[in-house]
């Protein structure tokens, strides 16, 4: 595999940008330096047995041919063979050269290309949670419960963006209230451990609203997310009420946790449809009083501004933006970049 830094990075256009998740991929054309993504219907990653399947059903759509492809996706990359954490699909960057004639292929992690984004977005697609103003050139942190919980951080260095990816949707989340402590021992777990994936997600509202149920001795009346979404917002249930309630305490407590870690004057970002959905219950005051409750350090936390991001299209965004201008960005393409040989 060829390695090459940031700065001598040059991607021949067309490009093709997707962002693969795990229910839905998207996908987009660059044509060259000045021209917006021309983009396709999303795909269902569930209609398509493997992701070059789903690469061709969008090409059929066009007669432009992709030289390049920059494509984010839900999991860590490593190595020649990158499995999705909750999809089926294996991205395998070799065979795609052959099979589509790439001469370049960047894979990144898509809360990477959501931490891209950030700086990719107007104010326009930015509604915000709280908070003073943000640094121009502060650190952030890019959350997102969806399919999974993605996170990644954003670091400005010698005029460089620095996107930091990780899986720090996996870590710990624990009981703290007296309510917590009667309703984690109810949540269901993965090998004895409660991530904050488990209940920072759309299945993680499940699981939440289920342990709610049973830790009241209750019948739980709702299967979906968006049912339980639904209800919590039109107040017309209790149980899906607190559940939605205790889902934006705790993404507060962990977006709290993040900021801390990385400093985020530059902010908080919240991203992905379910942020997009709720952004009534992030505002009634939950999110916030949990982001903040970090002692000693609330003054700290209460002056760093938080904001759901609103396009639709946001990783896209950012991975066209990389696409066009790759030494604007600090991304790493060691064993991230594959070429034609």
């Amino acid at each position: 595999m060829a390695y090459s830094t940031d700065h001598e990075l040059v991607l021949d256009f067309p490009i093709l940008i997707g962002d693969i998740g795990g229910t839905n991929a998207r996908f987009a054309i660059v044509v060259d330096s000045y021209a917006e993504p021309r983009q396709f219907p999303v795909v269902q990653t569930a209609d398509h047995e493997t992701i070059d399947d789903a690469i061709q059903s969008v090409l059929d759509q066009t007669n432009i041919l992709p030289r390049s492809a920059v494509l984010a996706v839900a999991g860590p990359v490593d190595g020649d063979e990158i499995d999705l954490t909750n999809c089926h699909w294996v991205v395998r960057p070799r065979q795609m050269i052959e099979t589509f004639g790439f001469r370049d292929i960047v894979v990144l992690n898509d809360f990477e290309a959501q931490a891209l984004a950030v700086v990719a977005l107007g104010e326009e697609h930015l509604e915000k949670i709280g908070g003073g103003e943000a640094e121009t050139t502060g650190s952030r942190v890019v959350l997102g419960p969806g399919t999974g919980l993605g996170v990644a951080g954003l670091v400005h260095a010698r005029r460089t963006w620095i996107p930091v990816p990780g899986e720090g949707g996996h870590v710990d989340l624990g009981p703290r209230s007296e309510r917590d402590r009667e309703i984690f021992p109810h949540l269901e777990r993965i090998e004895g451990r409660i991530s904050a994936e488990q209940i920072l997600c759309g299945r993680g509202l499940v699981n939440l609203y289920r342990a709610i149920a049973k830790a009241d001795g209750k019948e739980a009346s709702w299967t979906e997310p968006a049912e339980i979404t639904q209800a919590g917002l039109a107040h017309n249930e209790p149980i899906a009420s607190e559940a939605l309630d205790l889902f934006v305490t705790y993404l507060g407590r962990l977006a709290g946790d993040l900021a801390l870690v990385f400093m985020s004057r530059g902010g908080v970002y919240l991203t992905g449809g379910i942020a997009q959905k709720i952004v009534p219950a992030l505002k009634n005051g939950l999110f916030r009083s949990a982001f903040e409750d970090k002692a000693p350090h609330r003054n700290l936390l209460a002056g760093m501004p938080v904001f759901v991001i609103t396009h639709p299209l946001a990783a896209l965004m950012g991975l066209a933006a990389y696409a066009r201008t790759p030494a604007r960005f600090g991304v790493e393409t060691a064993g991230r970049r594959w070429r034609a040989s």
